[in-house]
């Protein structure tokens, strides 16, 4: 199954690049926080704020390592990557493509982040969940994609480019 699986933090762009992608590659497009959305019935948000951040990180790998897709770019939730379960199966199904962007970058582009429904500890900085969150995506990725500088269809170029020649070596 090849399916492209985009991380990143909020506001990297996941979503926008990936239907732009999605749509010069002749893929579908699915964004795993909008399946989360529809599966529990309730928003990111109202999760994290009725669960709790450890809650909604369970329920969001529980859905996630259940997604069934071919031929899909899916643009996850910037904390897919606290979820084993989901990023193995992520790995199993595609190739995992990390849109990294520097942290003075991702902090202007992010507005209120209790209304994005972003997995945060309380009284955690966006700086520290930067810090801890870019060695994870890291790990997982199969492909780094740089975004500094790029527009959204430079990004798509540049990730289609790099996954052509990454399902030809496989």
């Amino acid at each position: 199954m090849k399916n492209i699986i985009l991380i990143g933090m909020p506001g990297c762009g996941k979503s926008t690049v990936g239907v732009v992608l999605a749509k010069s590659m002749g893929y579908r497009f699915m964004d795993s926080d909008l399946v989360i959305q529809e599966t529990d019935g309730r928003l990111l948000c109202e999760i994290i704020e009725q669960e709790g951040v450890e809650a909604f990180n369970a329920i969001e790998d529980r859905i996630n390592s259940l997604i069934i897709a071919d031929r899909t770019v899916i643009a996850t939730g910037g904390s897919v990557i606290y979820g084993k379960n989901a990023m193995e199966h992520f790995k199993q199904i595609g190739v995992i493509v990390y849109i990294r962007l520097p942290y003075n970058e991702i902090k202007e582009r992010l507005g209120d982040l209790t209304k994005r429904g972003v997995s945060m500890k309380e009284g955690q900085t966006l700086k520290e969940l930067y810090d801890e969150r870019v060695p994870l995506y890291e790990k997982y990725a199969d492909i780094i994609v740089d975004e500094k500088g790029y527009g959204i269809s430079e990004t798509a170029s540049e990730i289609k480019e790099r996954v052509k020649i990454y399902f030809c070596q496989k």
